[in-house]
């Protein structure tokens, strides 16, 4: 579905990425793993066209390298970013309808499908986004995306500061997107979580990929583990 080739992007006259491949295949987890400043964080930016790039982005065939974001968002690719933006004047339940996207006449999703997966977040239905807790505004933004009915979703550090139990609760969401159909570019630093729900892995360091493989394959190469993932 989602083919990357020779992505390179630029923060003004900084060279982040150099030369990135990779591949999300229909109804696949992927997860893309590294230390902070690896450059998976601007993979996403790029493939979603937030930073400057060059190199090809095809998603179903179709070159998108040339688009703008929101002219990629509705060609079905979902974004939710580490910074959990939601909007803090607006209620959860405002914050999920602003998700639907018109154009889409049959969703494989509804309200009630989010309040089943992140039961806190129907308790919360008529609040004011602002004041949930930092666990509850990652479960309204996961949610929000997703209400757009995207067939591939790149997800930045879903689990990032979150407790225990929510990060379990994150990572059945992202296994019932798979069972949906709905294939995942994960960017992650929990690699428990990682390895356990992933088809493959990919490991960067200094803007480009170090490893591709099957979660039992990272576990069997130490030394990939130690010079791109320990600290």
């Amino acid at each position: 579905m989602l083919e990357v080739q020779g992505l390179h992007a630029y923060y003004g006259k900084s060279h982040v990425l150099h030369g990135v491949d990779l591949q999300v295949g229909a109804g696949e987890i992927v997860a893309l793993l590294g230390r902070n400043g690896s450059g998976r964080s601007t993979t996403a930016k790029a493939i979603m066209g937030l930073v400057h790039r060059e190199g090809r982005v095809r998603w179903k065939g179709q070159d998108i390298t040339g688009l703008r974001t929101y002219q990629i968002a509705r060609l079905g690719l979902g974004y939710v970013p580490e910074s959990r933006d939601i909007f803090p004047k607006l209620t959860v339940a405002q914050n999920l309808l602003l998700g639907l996207k018109g154009a889409r006449v049959r969703s494989r999703w509804s309200f009630e499908d989010m309040y089943a997966m992140f039961p806190r977040l129907k308790e919360r239905e008529h609040t004011e986004a602002g004041v949930l807790s930092g666990g509850e505004q990652q479960m309204l933004t996961l949610c929000r995306t997703i209400m757009g009915d995207p067939d591939l979703v790149l997800i930045d550090e879903p689990t990032e500061g979150l407790a225990p139990m929510i990060v379990e609760q994150v990572g059945h969401f992202l296994s019932t997107l798979k069972e949906r159909g709905v294939s995942v570019l994960l960017i992650e630093q929990k690699l428990t979580i990682a390895m356990r729900i992933s088809d493959r892995v990919l490991v960067m360091g200094h803007g480009s990929i170090a490893f591709e493989g099957s979660p039992e394959a990272l576990r069997a190469h130490e030394a990939v583990r130690k010079e791109w993932l320990e600290v």
